[in-house]
């Protein structure tokens, strides 16, 4: 009977190193990533979980802020993150599995306010812009010497340009609907009000770059297969 115990004790940990666990991070941006019922959901995280489904690999998901989802995708092994844009700056931190959504993003305000009139990027200068800390739009606006104030998520930045705290904030027209709803507004408070060609991108499955190259593999040839669906085809080309 020891010998049986000591070989269980010997063996599960063997078997345990041998399929890591993996942690997946992303923040909240419906519809593509959401919570419903304490679950990790959305568009995006459905083609995220199909993909990891395909590779035949377990994983756990978890929303947080934009930062520190990054930070934890930068920081461990076997973590890896969606929807993260693919830019020079990051191309060597990550592995890039592909992309799992399509952004258009520009300045968001609210539909009372008339007097806000913007017709090209310089006119937004003058305006006072909630953007999320470390997050693309952050990068080029404080690049470019925008006046910003920092959040730690979208719902944050949505909640001070409802209480006029701020002129405008970032996100994508079609996820406006969406947002109001986890807001619990008429999305008709709210107005898209210009595109900013620099923040038109795909976003991105990405992986640590400690990550094992045999789990790479078997993601980037799961994506191969996903990416012919035509639910995938509707996602990454919605706009």
């Amino acid at each position: 009977m020891r010998a049986l115990l000591y070989f269980l004790l010997v063996l599960f940990p063997v078997l345990s190193l041998g399929q890591p666990q993996i942690q997946v991070v992303t923040e909240l941006s419906p519809p593509n990533q959401t919570r419903i019922n304490d679950e990790v959901a959305g568009i995006s995280t459905e083609v995220v979980k199909k993909i990891l489904a395909i590779a035949a690999l377990d994983a756990s998901f978890s929303i947080y802020p934009w930062a520190r989802a990054y930070k934890l995708a930068s920081k461990f092994d076997n973590t890896l993150i969606y929807s993260i844009a693919r830019t020079p700056e990051r191309e060597k931190l990550f592995h890039w599995i592909g992309p799992v959504a399509q952004f258009k993003l520009g300045f968001v305000k609210l539909s009372e306010r008339k007097d806000i009139k913007i017709t090209n990027l310089e006119l937004a200068r003058k305006y006072k812009i909630a953007v999320q800390r470390h997050d693309l739009a952050f990068q080029f606006l404080s690049k470019n010497g925008f006046d910003l104030l920092i959040t730690s998520d979208i719902k944050k930045s949505y909640n001070l340009l409802l209480a006029n705290k701020v002129d405008l904030i970032i996100d994508d027209e079609n996820f406006i609907p969406d947002m109001a709803d986890q807001l619990a507004i008429d999305h008709n408070k709210l107005s898209f009000t210009y595109p900013i060609d620099a923040l038109q991108v795909k976003g991105y499955l990405a992986a640590n770059i400690n990550v094992e190259h045999q789990i790479i593999d078997a993601l980037k040839k799961a994506f191969s297969e996903v990416k012919e669906t035509p639910e995938y085809k509707k996602l990454i080309n919605k706009n």
